[in-house]
């Protein structure tokens, strides 16, 4: 049985905040070119939920690199003018960076099973991925492509004031309150003993 690795009793909690700057731009390395493939399960998420949700909005969606863009049934004008259909980009990595942010502190915290604890919130953050993504998306043609293209959407005042909470929600909270969520819920044992430590 694999024991944890005892934390320094000096400045041990300098000690894996260095460490996790340190971590911090391989993390990120890693993550940036390996995008297309981190992001393709929140991919998989967001055309499900988009083709049960919103169907009668969207037509396709298409991932290309770190990008996913959103084929959609509106128009750029008034509904029938035959003006051709508007597609929405949106850069996935706007919302995953919380990934590496994650695997720099699992890593730093050097605590056994580092390798599972990274795939059970790999899984865990993945949805939140999608969420911030798919918000984008309801943001763009609901309310940032103009009145023309919002009254095709068929959104309601409130469900338009909805959305632009989950977009907020999505951008600015969960990408980076939800891994050190993760991380905490996953090194509980760790945080006890350098708070013995420290103490």
């Amino acid at each position: 049985m694999t024991e944890a690795a005892p934390i320094s009793t000096q400045r041990p909690l300098g000690g894996f905040v260095v460490r996790v700057i340190a971590w911090l731009p391989a993390a990120f390395f890693v993550w940036y070119f390996a995008a297309p493939v981190l992001t393709w399960p929140a991919a998989f998420i967001v055309e499900l939920v988009a083709r049960a949700g919103f169907g009668d909005i969207v037509r396709g969606i298409a991932q290309s690199g770190s990008t996913l863009t959103f084929a959609t049934a509106l128009q750029p004008g008034e509904s029938g003018a035959k003006a051709g259909q508007i597609t929405v980009g949106v850069n996935m990595l706007l919302y995953a960076y919380g990934l590496p942010l994650y695997a720099a502190l699992v890593l730093a915290a050097r605590e056994p099973h580092w390798g599972r604890r990274l795939a059970y919130g790999y899984a865990a953050l993945t949805p939140f991925v999608a969420w911030g993504v798919l918000a984008d998306f309801l943001k763009n043609v609901a309310i940032s492509a103009g009145p023309l293209v919002a009254s095709q959407t068929g959104f309601v005042a409130w469900q338009r004031e909805a959305i632009a909470f989950a977009y907020q929600m999505g951008s600015l909270i969960l990408p980076t309150v939800a891994p050190a969520v993760a991380w905490v819920v996953s090194h509980q044992a760790f945080l006890e003993r350098l708070r013995r430590v420290v103490v």
